[in-house]
């Protein structure tokens, strides 16, 4: 037995010693075997990994939780404080602007006052009636050949104008006669039908339409010992005016003043006094002294 075991052992070595071939394989004694190796793939830790991944998340959800809670507190902070800075700038800016145009009249003439006439309807007109919306005033006579039609021509247009761009009737156009003695109250409508419809037509007695003149430091002369029923001219100031919602004299515009420059000038003037936050009033005055019940008066 320990001499076949030796022969073995001595044939195995003499065989390892020369190329493994499929022959040498089969010359083997049969008691040996050769047996397959199995190599075991090592199974990953998954619940290592589920584990760290519910970590991660877990760390994820704290970290933006937070950060969403400050955003939406740095949000309401921020726009708190925007939302309270722009309310006071936005106030701060009208008290501005209200100041500006005070201002702007300081040194302006004393342009304007008290009067009380008549309008062409015959119902009783006075400096209150124009409050509460711009107006522009012209003084002249039903009589005149040329300038005071155009002047009310122009007047009408800068109306239109300026009541097309704001939507709604912010300025009186106002025709106040300076011949009452030829300018009746229906001569007065049948002259004022010719221009703007709602032009407020307005006359009165000597003493009356002298007083409006001097408000408005208008001059007007009529030849000396005039007759009511020849034709004569009436020599006066060639003006309109224009006069904010308060009565207060704004600017004059001349002759020399085209319907443009005068339509530029009085949006201007409209724009700012809107800008600043203040109220304007419709432009009604003549439609509104015909339907506020006020008794008609006779000259």
């Amino acid at each position: 037995m320990n001499a076949l075991s030796a022969t073995v052992r001595a044939a195995a070595i003499a065989r390892s010693q020369r190329p493994l071939t499929l022959r040498s394989i089969s010359t083997l004694p049969r008691s040996i075997t050769l047996r397959p190796t199995a190599r075991v793939a090592p199974v990953p830790n998954t619940a290592r990994y589920y584990s760290s991944q519910r970590e991660e998340s877990a760390k994820d959800k704290l970290a933006v939780g937070p950060f969403n809670l400050r955003a939406g507190l740095l949000f309401l902070v921020t726009g708190a404080g925007l939302l309270y800075y722009f309310r006071t700038e936005k106030a701060k800016v009208a008290e501005r602007r209200k100041a500006e145009t005070a201002s702007a009249k300081v040194g302006r003439p004393r342009i304007g006052g008290p009067f009380e006439l008549v309008t062409s309807t015959s119902h009783p007109f006075t400096h209150d009636d124009l409050l509460g919306s711009f107006s522009l005033v012209y003084f002249g006579f039903t009589n005149c050949p040329d300038i005071c039609p155009e002047e009310l021509d122009k007047m009408g247009e800068v109306v239109d104008r300026i009541d097309a761009k704001y939507g709604k009737t912010v300025i009186n156009p106002v025709f106040i006669s300076c011949d009452p003695a030829r300018d009746t109250v229906p001569q007065l409508e049948r002259y004022i039908e010719d221009f703007h419809p709602r032009m407020v037509g307005l006359t009165g007695t000597f003493e009356a339409v002298k007083q409006a003149c001097k408000a408005y430091r208008v001059y007007f002369s009529t030849p000396p010992g005039a007759d009511p029923m020849g034709d004569y001219l009436v020599d006066h100031s060639i003006f309109f005016y224009l006069m904010d919602p308060e009565g207060k004299f704004v600017d004059a515009f001349g002759r020399s003043v085209d319907a443009t420059e005068t339509g530029d000038k009085v949006d201007a003037y409209v724009k700012q006094w809107i800008d600043a936050g203040l109220e304007i009033k419709e432009a009604d005055a003549r439609e509104r002294v015909q339907k506020d019940g006020r008794q008609k008066v006779g000259l």
